[in-house]
């Protein structure tokens, strides 16, 4: 493992703590406080998933695969199932390939979510990895409607050391879209960064919205290849889960962004996500810094909360 590697799994141990606490210690209490498997053993398992936030669907699926499991391998001691009952996890997460190809093409990525998730920090984190990694990045300040949303991405541009394209508070949010993807054609950017509003309260105008801008993207940037990362703040649990469907219902979702699963105890959400909308996790948020906005990894995810290598 690189450093690098080895340096982040800490951070995700550590960030992961109050998680652990959630969802591992329960899970521990019944593999200690049961000495044989009976349907009483899968109903505290149970309680403690649904209860962690991965989700009624998920924990289903995993319980009733480790019944299969217990019965094949005929294990009559809890501990002896434990390891199953992880890699049940882990595969409840597994949603094909978590493809990352706008890091690598000429790119446009629309980024949407409700105020207060972290999206414009994210974006501004994207970005800083994307320049550092030799790409060309230039942002667009769509989201127009809330007034501190272009001010604080122009300074994360700052930060980032990037170019930003931005329209004056309560402009039309395509006609930035239409500014900033002029800008990236004759700039010959790499990856475009876009902020946009996150109105879910009013779905019809931000489906109007969002299909004004994909028209003006198709039809100015026909080449580009496209992304839709949808953030969402990993401390509101099941409400993340319902927000991901509803913006799903607006926008054809490439991917999520899981922020503040360093401040929460709800961080089961993460596989409740994949699990039901089988849209990839691609990012994970586990600190303030650049470098704290991590490529998501379902694996390394699973081990850190259980604390195994």
């Amino acid at each position: 493992m690189s450093e690098e590697k080895k340096s982040f799994f800490g951070r995700l141990k550590e960030g992961l703590s109050k998680t652990r606490n959630n969802i591992v210690s329960g899970i521990d209490s019944v593999f200690n406080g049961f000495s044989n498997i009976d349907e009483e053993f899968y109903e505290e398992l149970e309680e403690i998933l649904i209860m962690g936030d991965i989700g009624v669907r998920a924990t289903d699926d995993i319980i009733e695969k480790l019944k299969v499991q217990v019965k094949e391998n005929h294990i009559k001691e809890p501990d002896a199932c434990k390891e199953f009952l992880i890699e049940n996890i882990k595969e409840q997460m597994q949603v094909g390939e978590t493809a990352y190809e706008f890091e690598h093409k000429q790119s446009i990525v629309l980024v949407i979510g409700v105020n207060g998730v972290g999206k414009t920090t994210s974006i501004g984190k994207l970005a800083g990895q994307l320049k550092n990694r030799g790409r060309k990045v230039l942002m667009a300040a769509a989201d127009t409607f809330r007034a501190a949303a272009g001010e604080q991405l122009t300074e994360w541009s700052h930060r980032a050391g990037v170019d930003i394209i931005g329209g004056t508070e309560g402009a039309d949010p395509a006609s930035v879209i239409f500014d900033a993807v002029a800008a990236a054609k004759a700039r010959n950017v790499d990856v475009l960064l876009c902020d946009t509003a996150g109105r879910l309260h009013n779905k019809k105008n931000l489906m109007e919205e969002l299909k004004k801008i994909n028209r003006i993207i198709d039809k100015e940037f026909p080449d580009a290849h496209r992304e839709n990362l949808v953030v969402l703040d990993a401390t509101t649990g099941q409400n993340a889960l319902q927000q991901a469907k509803e913006f799903g219902e607006v926008a054809d979702l490439t991917g999520i962004i899981l922020t503040k699963m360093d401040g929460t105890a709800k961080g089961g959400i993460a596989v409740a996500i994949q699990s039901e909308l089988k849209i990839p996790v691609k990012y994970i948020g586990v600190g303030e810094k650049i470098e704290d906005l991590q490529k998501f990894d379902a694996d390394q995810f699973v081990n850190a909360l259980f604390e195994t290598e």
